[in-house]
């Protein structure tokens, strides 16, 4: 009979190639939760009172990080991102506030109330007393921006808790961590992050200056008669 006892050699040939695919395991697993949090999706715990009571302190949101490299951020979109050198934050944990405005867009703060290009923002998210929705008040004497190119303003729906965009200013589009979505933790809470994208802006608003319409100078059943018409003055 031949003897089939396994011997030491091929003991240990199994052994390390065993052990060699737990570390190819561990490795692959890694790099794969790398790409994710890098490139797709990354868990955030929420520090900060100033988005009370859409997200509350302590809890847990996903950040998107992959839709925003071909589709840019929007008015009502909550992100995450590294707040500016002039921010409050002497830990300089990531801030995670409300899109208010976009490039070349006027914020105006008037009687507590947000305006984006001389229209009133409709904001049912705002955190409320009693039903009242909270006041938006300016910090300081500064209450109203132009927002460069490349930058977006921000504001916590908590406005009495936020150090935002009033405080600081706009913040650059390259601090952004991401978009966060989804509230995940506790599991009680679990759900899409509410977002606006405030409709009421795609509403053309009248110009200030524009007047009347014109009444025909002509009466009904005649010819009028032809009038000098004056040298226009170009506008410069």
């Amino acid at each position: 009979m031949t003897d089939q006892t396994p011997t030491p050699a091929s003991t240990n040939r199994r052994a390390l190639g065993c052990l060699l695919e737990i570390i190819e395991t561990v490795v692959l697993t890694l790099i794969l939760f790398w790409v994710i949090q890098s490139f797709v999706a990354q868990p955030f715990q929420v520090q900060q009172f100033s988005m009370q009571n859409t997200i509350q302190d302590r809890q847990f949101v996903l950040v998107d990080r992959l839709t925003p490299r071909f589709d840019g951020f929007h008015r009502g979109d909550i992100i995450v991102f590294t707040p500016p050198a002039n921010a409050e934050s002497p830990d300089e944990k990531p801030f995670i506030k409300r899109v208010i405005g976009i490039a070349d867009d006027r914020v105006d703060i008037r009687d507590g109330k947000v305006f984006v290009n001389g229209v009133k923002l409709d904001e049912p998210y705002l955190f409320s007393v009693d039903g009242t929705p909270q006041p938006t008040v300016p910090d300081g004497d500064v209450a109203s921006w132009t927002v460069p190119a490349g930058d977006l303003f921000v504001m916590g729906d908590h406005r009495a808790r936020s150090s935002d965009s009033r405080v600081f200013g706009p913040i650059t589009v390259d601090s952004v961590i991401g978009r966060a979505w989804l509230r995940y933790w506790p599991l009680e809470d679990i759900g899409v992050l509410p977002t606006d994208r405030h409709p009421e802006l795609a509403k053309p608003s009248p110009s200030p200056s524009a007047g009347p319409p014109a009444k025909p100078s002509a009466t009904p059943g005649k010819t009028p008669k032809p009038t000098k018409r004056p040298t226009a003055t170009p506008r410069r």
